[in-house]
This record gives structure tokens, C-alpha cells and sequence, in this order.
């Protein structure tokens, strides 16, 4: 898989792509990322990038030609399956549309910052707006690094045991159960007996019992 970004601030992504799972997944050759400085396509020899909104209002609006360039520039070599630009007001991300984008080849984020980028480069270029939450953040970089590390470990070789990913927590609309380690008793904290018995079908029972109680305690609109 191949991840461009485009963003105006390169700092805020290089050193999280560069740790932990997703760094062990560039070095397999699974996962491949560039990111790409905004600033570099502008016109202006400031390197301006953004401007004031028509119709005034607080904030400035990211411009339309920079990301125009560098858009176009980058279809000009590579073909997407998506174009998505992370915004809050984009589709809610999910683990169902983290599974979706883990099967694509190509994928291109836009990452915006300030008031926002021109309404008119959602209208002619993105072909995904996705939103991580209900809340506002200083630009689009955490959230691209949020849908990157959701999906790359969905690609078959990442994870040490590819089972792993499966039995995540809303893989099948369920919570993940309860994990222990040893020692098996810790302060009378005991792990439960189930757990120790080494009888697989009841252990698969108790996890799927325990999954069924969280999500009914915690996200019960899960099971709706």
C-alpha cells in the first residue's frame, strides 16, 4: 500500500511513521508513505498558503491553488483509489471503513489546517471527508496519523499474528474482552480459572459472553 500526504506541516507526521508497527511495516515493504510540504506548490514567492474568507469571518481558509498543484502533480504519477481529506464535519471513522481503506492500493490525505482549505478542492478533487470525532483540532495531521495506524495494521504480514487484528474490539460490533498476563495472581487479583483450564471452547464461550456483557455495559447501541 502506498499513503501520500499533503500537509502543511511535515514535522507533525514524520516522527510517528516512524516508530513501532508502522515503521516495521515500511521496513517489510508492506506500507509505504510520503508526505509532501503544501508550501512547496505555492505561487507566491512567500510561499504563501493561505488568505483571508470571502464574506469575512474569523480565521483564514487554506488556498485553492497550492493544493490544486500539488494534487494534479501527484495523479500526474500515481493512480487513487480514494482522495480523502480529514476534516470534522467528514463521515464519522469507523472500524468497517478502516477494514474498506486497508484494502485499497493508493490512497491520497489532505490534510488541512487554520479556518480550513477552499470549499472548491472537496468539490473537484476529494472523493472521502472522514472526521475521527465530534471535536475540532489544530489541522488534519493527527488525524491522517490516526486513519494510517488504523488501517496498516489491518494488512495481511504487519501484525506478528495476523489473527490478532480480528478479534479487536468492533471488528464484529463488539467490544474486545478483558486480557491478563502473569502472574496469575497479582495482590488476590486472581486471573479467572476459565482462562487458566487451558479447555479452549470454554475459554471461547467466556470471551464471548465478556464481550457481549462490555458492549451491553459500555456502547449498547453497538448491538442495536
Amino acid at each position: 500500500m502506498r499513503i501520500d500526504i499533503i500537509s502543511c506541516i511535515p514535522g507533525l507526521l514524520e516522527g510517528p511513521l516512524s516508530y513501532s508497527i508502522l515503521k516495521r511495516a515500511q521496513e517489510k515493504g508492506l506500507f509505504e508513505v510520503h508526505i509532501h510540504d503544501i508550501r512547496d506548490y505555492s505561487e507566491n514567492k512567500h510561499r504563501q498558503i493561505d488568505d483571508y474568507p470571502y464574506g469575512g469571518g474569523a480565521g483564514m481558509v487554506m488556498k485553492i491553488e497550492p493544493f490544486a498543484n500539488c494534487i494534479r502533480h501527484l495523479q500526474a504519477k500515481h493512480t487513487y483509489d480514494e482522495l480523502i481529506y480529514l476534516t470534522p464535519d467528514g463521515t464519522t471513522f469507523t472500524q468497517a471503513i478502516a477494514n474498506q481503506f486497508s484494502l485499497k492500493k493508493n490512497l491520497l490525505l489532505l490534510a488541512g489546517h487554520y479556518k480550513g482549505i477552499d470549499q472548491r478542492i472537496r468539490d473537484i478533487f476529494v472523493t472521502k471527508e472522514i472526521s475521527i470525532g465530534d471535536y475540532v483540532l489544530s489541522g488534519g495531521e493527527l488525524p491522517a496519523l490516526v486513519l494510517i495506524d488504523a488501517l496498516v495494521r489491518l494488512i495481511p504480514g504487519v501484525l506478528g499474528d495476523e489473527s490478532s487484528a480480528l478479534f479487536d474490539s468492533f471488528q464484529d460490533q463488539l467490544l474486545d474482552t478483558p486480557v491478563y498476563t502473569r502472574p496469575a495472581d497479582f495482590e488476590g487479583h486472581k486471573v479467572p480459572d476459565v482462562l487458566l483450564s487451558g479447555h479452549a471452547k470454554k475459554i471461547d464461550e467466556w470471551r464471548e459472553q465478556q464481550a457481549l456483557k462490555k458492549t451491553a455495559t459500555r456502547r449498547p447501541d453497538l448491538l442495536k
